[in-house]
């Protein structure tokens, strides 16, 4: 009974360490654009969907948009290189987001899928 009840001990603690390894691999995100877009209405789309999510988007030179998140005590940092042909999302900072060894917070990755949502949403409007 004693040996079962450190086994059940240990489970649970193996469960509990487990369920609280909260980061995954960072994601950087290569997109195609769909449609027949110009880089300036690829631009709009990417500040436009950027904005939408709380973002600071700041355009930096031609064809890269810096991006910055400031969520409680967390803060990332993005840089998006884009064309009329496609765009790509890369990591370049952060702040409290457990970030090393090419793994960060899953918080991340969550909020690098919403952006390109967005982004790709912005894209399909008739009028950019």
């Amino acid at each position: 009974m004693k040996l079962l009840k450190m086994i059940l001990i240990g489970f649970v603690s193996l469960a509990f360490i487990t369920g609280c390894s909260s980061t995954t691999p960072i994601q950087n995100v290569s997109q195609t654009v769909i449609g027949n877009h110009t880089t300036a209405e690829v631009q709009k789309a990417i500040m436009a969907g950027g904005i939408k999510r709380g973002w600071i988007m700041t355009p930096a030179s031609d064809g890269v948009i810096n991006g910055k998140l400031i969520n409680r005590d967390h803060t990332v940092e993005i840089q998006i290189n884009y064309s009329a042909n496609n765009y790509q999302v890369k990591y370049i900072g952060s702040t409290n987001m457990d970030a090393k060894n090419g793994k960060i917070h899953s918080k991340y990755n969550r909020w690098i899928a919403n952006l390109n949502k967005d982004i790709q949403i912005q894209l399909s409007q008739p009028s950019i």
